[in-house]
């Protein structure tokens, strides 16, 4: 659950901007960053993720009810529903129109439509084994675009909201197991911070492993001064506060997923049947 990225994907209208922007802000900017087609890839992510959990877990004692329960807790429906009305949230006080026209120009386009290509592929473990390795070439090479990468993910404060968001998502994890005394003895909020926090440095390196070779694998294409631009774009006012809020609703979105995630696992951890 490391993978909390504010990734922008290509935008897919039905209707002109002019007519959607008017209908309701909120989604003309949601359809603009494309959130319905990132939060798919975050679904199949999620269904990955949620075998691996049997795997560890409750080795092939999940079967048909476990798939069928990850594949509910990993609604599409429910997951845009949550990320749409949580930015709506946080941003009911912002100018929504500075943030559309940014991904409305060619180059942010362009921009999102790397990301979202890139986030895809990583679901292909080969190739995120050699975006990590391409990464790895870049540094030791000190190929001047690492830095930029750098500044890309110290603008949009990358790394520490993706390691506070993976911490979140543990902490609910293991609060959805105790809920359901999944551990003998019962298992303490303290316990759970502890546990957590010990968490915390492997997650970071996790994070930082992949967001880096992700971000390396996505602007490739793009030219110093195209980087330079979104980088830029992310420092102005509108930029961080559109960063913030993407983030604060994915976070509360898979909150309330990790939560389910553990309540469900804790029936088998139990002994019990869904």
């Amino acid at each position: 659950m490391t993978r909390l990225l504010t990734a922008f994907v290509l935008l897919v209208v039905t209707q002109t901007a002019a007519v959607a922007q008017a209908a309701a802000p909120i989604d003309a900017l949601y359809r603009a960053l494309g959130l319905p087609q990132i939060i798919e890839i975050m679904r199949e992510e999620g269904l990955v993720y949620g075998a691996s959990i049997e795997e560890e877990l409750f080795a092939s004692r999940g079967g048909a009810r476990w798939k069928a329960l990850v594949d509910d807790i990993y609604d599409a429906e429910r997951m845009n529903a949550t990320v749409r009305n949580r930015l709506d949230s946080e941003l009911a006080a912002a100018d929504l129109a500075p943030m559309i026209a940014f991904f409305e120009t060619e180059r942010g386009h362009r921009i999102v439509e790397l990301e979202v290509s890139a986030r895809r592929a990583l679901l292909d473990e080969s190739v995120e084994a050699a975006s990590r390795e391409a990464l790895a070439a870049m540094i030791d090479d000190n190929d001047p675009r690492v830095t930029m990468l750098f500044d890309f993910a110290d603008a949009g404060e990358l790394v520490e909201s993706n390691v506070v968001g993976a911490m979140n998502a543990s902490y609910a994890f293991y609060l959805g197991l105790s809920e359901a005394d999944a551990f003998a003895g019962g298992l303490s909020e303290d316990d759970i911070l502890a546990d957590v926090w010990g968490q915390e440095s492997d997650i970071r390196f996790e994070t930082e492993e992949w967001l880096y070779s992700y971000l390396a694998l996505a602007y490739r294409p793009l030219s110093d001064e195209e980087l330079q631009a979104y980088t830029d774009f992310f420092l102005t006012p509108e930029g961080a506060v559109l960063n913030r809020a993407i983030f604060n609703a994915f976070d509360e979105m898979f909150v309330a997923i990790s939560l389910a995630l553990g309540q469900g696992a804790s029936r088998y951890l139990g002994g019990q049947e869904l």
